[in-house]
């Protein structure tokens, strides 16, 4: 009897091990029925920015969430052969000025399965969003935006970006408080956080950056800031326009994401840096981002171009490309130009700072892109891929989990604060959102240049939002429209 008792514990012990074995061992309960899954992406390398998993397994998808991530074979309606391929989060662009229809296939080509509109963001933002529910490729977003409300207050004529009355004249305090009403309303109605481009409206006071600031914190909500200036000249540089954001930041205690931190400060980029990473070790809640390329894109006739940009800048006419015909400016033509009014591509970014921001593990990537009737710039078309092709595979200047982080967990975690939703996205995790990019390592790589901007990534083999395949086998898929609100809760919160 007391053998028959042992060998019955014995038994039970080995009984229990194995099954808490494999449940570590398959992601997934073994009592799970193998058809339940909708959708199965079979033999990947999953590679998850949240836990550092990198290993081969099976990933099932049931309901649009990612339901199993299994060492065995898996079964389900629809079964991808991803063998050789890297099953990795979806990208999450914070910085998106394309939110159409046109833009969304080029940044679902891309492995974008959420684009945000951060630094201009818009105004009014109830109907910016109701304009795309249930008719967006991918998931959409917005902060409430200073430069669209100051537009609306101060009656600018410019279309996307100030050209004239917010430019050149500084807001009335009455004008300030009704400006403020509406990106308070803006929040009310479910903003992700406020956007600012100071550059663009450069009367625009310290003290209404600084009153705009202790608003965010006290909304809980993010500042997204293109800064006051941009380039190397003193007393104007990026250095200056990045303290007086961080010290606003300070002393408010508002949450700050700086833009394109690679085009605002060019030379001085290696120092910015520094001041961020330095606010950020100190206890700041402080972010930035980069797109990867050697060139900016704004309006001609915005206040970037007002005298003195040569100096700001370090580049002239040469240097300048017209976005509608790929022509180089001369004098002649930029006076021209700026009078028309029109996009124009600035070769003004030196390589070395395109390869410090893509190398660095914090700065997150982030397209500033805009495709309009296949003209722009190529960080519209080819940001993401270009960040795993050229500087992961090519040149070799980050690990392929730092870049994947850099696309998708980061920027989640940016907005987590204020959309709790996003914890279930920038991860490959059972309860996850089956938002996926799943890539070739071996051949990925942007096309678009700043000649032919509009052409797809390619190496990118299938994109889901949502578990819906927005892209399969590098071809989009026709008559879907998966993409969701990315929002705050409305109300005073």
């Amino acid at each position: 009897m007391k053998l028959t008792l042992c060998k019955q514990i014995l038994s039970s012990t080995l009984i229990t091990a194995l099954a808490s074995a494999s449940m570590v061992l398959f992601s997934t309960p073994v009592h799970a029925q193998a058809s339940d899954f909708d959708i199965v992406f079979a033999n990947g390398r999953v590679m998850d920015p949240e836990s550092n998993l990198d290993a081969v397994r099976n990933v099932g998808i049931r309901n649009g969430k990612i339901a199993a991530i299994s060492t065995r074979p898996l079964r389900g309606r629809t079964v991808i052969d991803a063998k050789g391929l890297v099953i990795a989060p979806g990208f999450i662009d914070l910085h998106a000025h394309g939110q159409d229809d046109e833009n969304n296939r080029y940044q679902a080509r891309d492995g974008v399965t959420t684009a945000l509109e951060m630094e201009v963001g818009v105004s009014p933002v109830d109907p910016w969003y109701a304009a795309r529910e249930g008719r967006s490729l991918i998931n959409f977003g917005a902060t409430v935006g200073h430069i669209p409300a100051k537009m609306a207050v101060m009656k600018d004529t410019g279309a996307f970006l100030p050209r004239d009355n917010a430019i050149n004249r500084p807001s009335t305090a009455d004008e300030v408080r009704q400006i403020a009403d509406l990106i308070k309303k803006g929040l009310d109605e479910g903003a992700l956080g406020i956007g600012f481009g100071i550059n663009y409206v450069p009367t625009t006071t310290r003290a209404e950056i600084f009153d705009l600031f202790a608003l965010a914190a006290e909304r809980g909500v993010a500042n997204y800031v293109h800064m006051r200036f941009a380039g190397a000249k003193e007393p104007g540089s990026g250095i200056a326009g990045l303290q007086e954001i961080l010290a606003a930041s300070a002393a408010t205690g508002a949450s700050l994401h700086v833009v394109h931190i690679n085009s605002m400060c060019l030379a001085q980029t290696a120092t910015c840096l520094e001041m961020v990473e330095g606010a950020a070790r100190l206890g700041m809640d402080v972010t930035t981002e980069a797109y990867p390329y050697t060139a900016t894109q704004t309006r001609i006739e915005s206040a970037l171009y007002n005298d003195g940009w040569q100096e700001n800048f370090g580049i002239t006419y040469k240097d300048l490309q017209w976005v509608a015909t790929g022509e180089r400016l001369t004098a002649e033509s930029f006076e021209r130009y700026r009078k028309q009014g029109g996009p124009v591509i600035g070769h003004a970014i030196p390589e070395e700072v395109a390869r410090m921001t893509a190398a660095n593990p914090r700065v997150m990537v982030a397209s500033d892109g805009r495709i309009e009737n296949g003209k722009g710039h190529p960080r519209g078309v080819g940001t993401f891929a270009r960040v795993l092709g050229r500087y992961v595979r090519e040149q070799k200047v980050l690990s392929l989990m730092d870049a994947i982080r850099k696309m998708s967990l980061l920027p989640a975690q940016r907005l987590e604060k204020v959309v709790p939703a996003m914890r279930n996205k920038g991860r490959i995790k059972v309860g996850a959102d089956a938002d996926l990019t799943v890539f070739d390592p071996t051949t990925v790589i942007d096309r678009a240049t700043f000649e032919n901007p509009a052409q797809y990534s390619t190496g990118i083999a299938h994109v889901m939002v949502g578990g819906v395949f927005v892209v399969r086998d590098e071809k989009l898929v026709d008559g879907v429209k998966p993409g969701k609100a990315v929002r705050r809760q409305a109300g005073r919160n």
